[in-house]
């Protein structure tokens, strides 16, 4: 784990394209704002863990003996009815 002082204000850059900066700091608390590049996503670390869990355990129940029954109706063409 790498760790790193910072001050109200300063901020460090990860990847060339993440920037976190300290907003505040107040009794135990550091507010910190992130920016970063469009498209990417930002989790708090115990939300991220449940969706982890929870993909898991969809693929885990996922009955993947149907699939093979489900295909050829996803490749078909639509038929023009006109």
């Amino acid at each position: 784990m790498l760790l790193i002082t910072r001050r109200t204000g300063e901020s460090i850059v990860i990847n060339g394209s993440i920037e976190v900066k300290v907003v505040d700091v107040r009794g135990g608390r550091v507010k910190l704002g992130f920016e970063y590049p469009e498209g990417n996503t930002v989790y708090r670390q115990e939300l991220f863990a449940k969706i982890q869990e929870e993909n898991k355990a969809a693929a885990s129940g996922a009955d993947m003996s149907k699939l093979g029954s489900l295909l050829p109706s996803l490749t078909k063409k639509p038929t023009d009815s006109s």
